[in-house]
């Protein structure tokens, strides 16, 4: 069989400068994973921003409050996966300090934080983001630290650039995976040589550096020679739900250098995807969880709507994304009614025409084939 792994491997496909990763083979049968229960791999989750500070920390710090709770009707479904991955948008510290001048700051109590994530199955935590050093060096310190200690895998912030850069390693099911995080956002949170911060670059393919720097990345994690290649990418301005034409070429460069899913973050709102190559671009999964205004009001927008994008690996393959719509609920995620799921799904299909996705319904789910045609 011709796969995926082979044509990377022989140099045909993509351009030249960075390392092909082994990946997964990828065809698509059309089956649903119960199908073929013993040929599954994995099934893991993807999720948004998960913001867990501010009004969020207050209510699960609470006395009496279970912090397992902030996952709502969600998290018997969280629990079914073989992982989870999100975007970590504050801080778990109860030290440090703000920050200078900026608007909003973003920090989980530990107490709390920590026994969330573990309860949610997160196998997985992009750090590359606007807020993870809003406290300083110290909490950022902090949050790697209890990270580790939890066993929960992170990247794309550490204490310096060679820290912030360093791709996670972890197990899924049957598979090993690696991740990794970056981030156009807040360049004054980019880790240097020798002082902690952000995996900051221009997330731009045609930039040399980011070329450079990407395939070092690459080079890291094809070390590990891993089933699975993540790329965690906290992109673009706010409230947008069409990605930026620069994150689109950066997608599909990624997926020719060997990344098998592309998971992005930033908008606050749900953005389209893209199956090119047989991979998912998720151009934007929303927010999972926050404390935020509903901007409701705003045409096109409805940021406590998002999913929860199921990742199906069968017999080696990228088989399907799976996709649950939620809905934030009194800062806890839920699923959603069918009103919300309608949306999301209408959305979806709509947002991801441009890319010539199929986004299908099967048995009341929303389901998106992968793998090569």
């Amino acid at each position: 069989m011709r796969t995926r792994r082979t044509v990377l491997a022989s140099g045909v496909a993509g351009l030249a400068g960075c390392a092909a990763l082994p990946a997964g083979r990828h065809t698509n049968d059309g089956a649903h994973p119960d199908d073929h229960a013993a040929d599954l791999d994995a099934r893991i989750g993807f999720v948004g921003d998960l913001m867990l500070g501010r009004s969020v920390n207050e209510r699960w710090t609470a006395d009496g409050a279970d912090p397992k709770a902030v996952w709502g009707s969600t998290r018997s479904r969280l629990q079914e996966l073989d992982g989870v991955i999100g975007n970590l948008e504050c801080c778990v510290s109860d030290r440090g300090t703000r920050w200078p001048d900026k608007v909003y700051y973003f920090r989980a109590d530990p107490e709390f934080a920590v026994p969330a994530l573990e309860a949610a199955g997160t196998g997985f935590v992009s750090l590359a983001n606007n807020h993870v050093l809003d406290y300083g060096e110290r909490a950022l310190r902090d949050t790697t630290q209890h990270l580790a200690d939890a066993g929960i895998a992170h990247a794309g912030a550490g204490t310096d650039r060679d820290a912030a850069l360093e791709p996670a390693i972890f197990e899924a099911g049957g598979l090993t995976v690696a991740a990794f995080g970056l981030t156009d956002q807040s360049p004054e949170f980019s880790a240097g040589k020798s002082t902690p911060g952000t995996a900051f670059a221009p997330l731009d393919p045609f930039a040399p550096a980011t070329r450079s720097l990407v395939g070092d990345v690459l080079d890291r994690a094809a070390e590990h020679d891993p089933d699975l290649v993540v790329a965690s990418l906290h992109w673009g301005p706010n409230w947008e739900t069409e990605p930026r034409g620069v994150h689109e070429r950066l997608g599909r460069w990624l997926v020719e250098r060997g990344v098998d899913v592309v998971h992005g973050h930033s908008a606050h709102v749900l953005q389209g995807v893209e199956v090119y190559r047989g991979s998912p671009i998720i151009y934007d999964a929303g927010d999972f969880v926050d404390d935020y205004v509903s901007y409701r009001d705003r045409e096109g927008v409805f940021n406590k709507r998002s999913a929860l994008f199921e990742v199906v690996v069968r017999d080696g393959d990228l088989a399907e994304l799976v996709v649950e719509p939620t809905k934030i609920v009194d800062e806890a995620a839920t699923l959603a009614d069918d009103d919300v799921a309608e949306w999301v799904h209408e959305t979806l299909v709509e947002r991801s025409a441009p890319f010539g996705t199929e986004v299908h319904r099967r048995d009341g789910e929303t389901v998106i084939p992968l793998g090569d045609a």
